[in-house]
């Protein structure tokens, strides 16, 4: 039985270390990157390298960014009073395909998560803390996802708050328990953000 190439194996254990790719998935995309004309597969490649090279975090918000600031914080057509607190950028950009908010956000990075070794420092939690002393926002909508740890992110969150002059409050439960806001689709996001209520 013939052997694969070593590139061709390499390839394969690349894709094999994307999140939800197992081995036949991963073979599967080598097999196809070797199908494809040099032209696609060098864009895949380009694609990889610019975004490594030219995104960063936004220094306001931690959205994804490339720039200084990602391009809502520099929208001055943004409401600018009422914060959103989201877990990564792609729950950012599930809400913004829901239409239904026109403020800012905060990305956390993640969430409080002890059993994976993920505590409060490892977050943007002080520098939400930073944003909202500052002042300005009358309103924090926590958007953190509906899961254990998230639920235990925002309490911890609005525990650092309190005392503070900005009303707190929830995203509806239009989402399941349990779910993750970048698989909703937008009319349930739309139902939860217009159904926020008090944390």
């Amino acid at each position: 039985m013939p052997e694969l190439t070593q590139s061709v194996v390499r390839l394969i254990d690349e894709f094999a270390k994307l999140p939800g790719i197992g081995k036949k998935s991963a073979e599967r995309l080598a097999y196809h990157i070797l199908r494809i004309h040099r032209n696609e597969a060098m864009g895949l490649a380009d694609a990889i390298r610019n975004v490594k090279e030219n995104v960063q975090y936004c220094s306001r918000c931690y959205n994804l960014a490339e720039g200084d600031l990602c391009a809502i914080c520099r929208d001055p057509s943004r409401q600018t009073d009422v914060l959103c607190v989201v877990e990564q950028p792609r729950d950012l950009m599930a809400l913004e395909q829901s239409g239904a908010y026109r403020g800012l956000y905060h990305v956390l990075l993640g969430r409080i998560a002890p059993l994976d070794g993920i505590g409060p420092e490892q977050l943007t939690i002080d520098a939400l803390v930073r944003r909202v002393r500052e002042g300005g926002f009358r309103e924090l909508i926590m958007a953190t996802n509906p899961t254990v740890e998230g639920d235990g992110t925002a309490l911890h969150i609005s525990n650092l708050l309190a005392g503070m002059p900005v009303r707190i409050t929830r995203l509806a439960r239009g989402i399941t328990a349990g779910s993750v806001l970048e698989f909703a689709n937008k009319e349930i996001l739309a139902d939860a953000m217009t159904g926020r209520r008090e944390f």
